[in-house]
């Protein structure tokens, strides 16, 4: 392994971005190759062999081009699909569910800890399986909150309407008090706020990107693959510079206006792709 190579990131389509975010706040020297399969999106309602084989084929695009390690920042891949993607790729592989969950049983101990997901992964029970194995004994408490992913990435995360949503969602983590709220979306983190108002500021919410980061950063340490030298010629890294390469499989000027609404700028470096089967692909 080359510790110069970047990091593989996927999503299903733009929350990854907040994945992205974290990551490049915790790693500013390295740097990131980014698939968001926008074409088919969303993969919360799809069924679990649909979403292992778009997963392998992501996961199979990035290795192609070239990286040290993968991140696959979709919750619903991360709760289906991260045990078929290790067989399929030969770099290590960090998903977002094992990070989150362990984040919230150490600020939980043996409260209760709420999940707010996809309905995917509210009916996987991803988090409250891996919540147990880590041995929390408080009850795990999911609801899934589709209105919230058009909310984030239409701009109206602030808004009367969004408070309306949250107060309808997050009702019964109001009246079953929970100690720690995990943001089980990529999406979610923009709401954070309006969540935060809406349940109370006593719940931590955790932001299972900023977990995973915090993995992410171990594993490569371990593996001595960690790029501790500044890159190019930039004082301070920036979000979305050239030195970052986005893909994704449809709606490429869509992405960039929500990539700029969620991280204050656009990819310098966006590249349209199509992707079919488990090892082909085209680019245009």
């Amino acid at each position: 392994m080359n510790r110069n190579l970047p990091i593989g990131i996927f999503d299903s389509g733009v929350g990854g971005l907040t994945v992205y975010r974290a990551l490049h706040e915790r790693l500013p020297n390295e740097r990131f190759v980014y698939l968001g399969d926008t074409a088919r999106v969303p993969y919360g309602t799809k069924s679990l062999a649909t979403v292992e084989r778009y997963a392998v084929e992501n996961s199979r695009f990035l290795e192609a081009r070239g990286i040290k390690l993968l991140v696959v920042a979709c919750n619903t891949a991360s709760a289906l699909a991260v045990p078929a993607i290790r067989k399929a790729v030969q770099v290590p592989v960090i998903g977002v569910i094992e990070p989150g969950s362990r984040a919230a049983v150490e600020v939980a101990g043996t409260a209760n800890i709420g999940v707010i997901a996809t309905e995917a992964t509210v009916n996987s029970g991803a988090y409250a399986k891996e919540i147990a194995a880590l041995g929390a004994s408080g009850e795990v408490l999911e609801r899934a909150c589709p209105l919230f992913v058009p909310l984030a990435e239409e701009g109206w995360a602030d808004s009367d309407v969004a408070r309306m949503v949250a107060r309808d969602y997050l009702n019964d983590f109001r009246t079953t008090s929970v100690a720690a709220l995990v943001l089980g979306c990529t999406h979610y983190p923009i709401l954070r706020n309006v969540i935060s108002e809406t349940i109370g500021r006593e719940t931590t919410l955790i932001d299972s990107g900023a977990a995973t980061a915090a993995d992410v950063e171990l594993v490569l340490e371990k593996l001595c693959l960690r790029h501790d030298e500044p890159l190019g010629l930039y004082q301070e890294r920036r979000l979305c510079d050239d030195l970052d390469h986005f893909y994704v499989t449809d709606a490429a000027e869509r992405f960039a206006k929500v990539a700029e609404r969620f991280l204050g700028s656009a990819p310098s470096i966006l590249e349209a792709v199509e992707i079919w089967g488990h090892d082909e692909l085209r680019t245009h």
